[in-house]
């Protein structure tokens, strides 16, 4: 059976769990996570289906370590005849909320090192060592609307995701002056309730401005699931049409 490689960060909670569950539905899944801790329910899961699963509890954090790793592994992995071969960078770290001058040097170099330098290096990794690959490839990265958006209070996290936005446009420059190159989007999931929503409802009201807005979509049961939110990430990755925007947002 040919089967489908997907890599993807993030996997152990929120939209990156509900994504990893998804896939590992399909038993010609080969799944590749890394997250700061594996998740025993997703083993179970592959176990049950016949999906193949690999899990790396890894920090992000050091995304040189990562990228390296997982480079090395798909060399080792690339005389397989693979039908497709998907990164999906979803790992991200939302700051405390507090203006910049307030700010914890410590947690916004963790939250943009995670946020734009992980999924930066990854993309390279993946995209270097696959270069040769016949499979068709592809790369998600899982922006926001707040890297397209400013909010007072979250400038590391909007910093990060219009980073992400911006290097994947390079991406896609690039790969099209490639005979089999990568068809690459930084994708938008909108409003998911997920812990860091949870985390915008209860900041400082004192210091995060936004808070309020946070509390009545919530309130107001405006927040998609996690699970609905993987479905429709998952169809946009399917698309026919997926890449030729690289900037997208899953709701359009």
């Amino acid at each position: 059976m040919p089967r489908h490689l997907t890599i993807l960060t993030g996997a152990s909670r929120g939209l990156g769990l509900a994504i990893a569950r998804q896939l590992l539905a399909s038993p010609d899944c080969t799944l590749l996570c890394m997250s700061r801790s594996t998740n025993a329910g997703l083993t179970a899961l592959a176990d049950a289906t016949g999906a193949t699963l690999e899990q790396w509890a890894r920090d992000l954090a050091d995304g040189a370590g990562a990228a390296q790793a997982m480079a090395s592994w798909l060399q080792t992995h690339a005389a397989i005849a693979w039908a497709s071969a998907t990164l999906i960078n979803n790992a991200g770290v939302i700051s405390a909320l507090a203006p910049l001058r307030q700010g914890n040097l410590s947690d916004m170099t963790q939250a943009l090192r995670v946020g734009v330098e992980a999924p930066l290096l990854l993309c390279s990794a993946f995209l270097g060592a696959t270069l040769d690959w016949t499979a068709p490839r592809k790369v998600l990265n899982i922006s926001s609307g707040l890297g397209r958006r400013a909010m007072a209070s979250s400038a590391t996290y909007c910093a990060a995701k219009a980073g992400m936005d911006h290097f994947t446009r390079c991406l896609a420059l690039e790969e099209a002056l490639l005979p089999n190159g990568a068809k690459v989007c930084s994708l938008a999931p909108g409003v998911i309730d997920t812990d860091m929503q949870d985390q915008l409802r209860h900041a400082d009201a004192s210091l995060f401005p936004d808070r309020a807005l946070f509390e009545g979509m919530h309130a107001n049961n405006q927040l998609s699931s996690p699970a609905d939110t993987a479905a429709r990430v998952l169809a946009y990755l399917a698309r026919a049409d997926f890449g030729t925007q690289p900037v997208g947002d899953v709701r359009e």
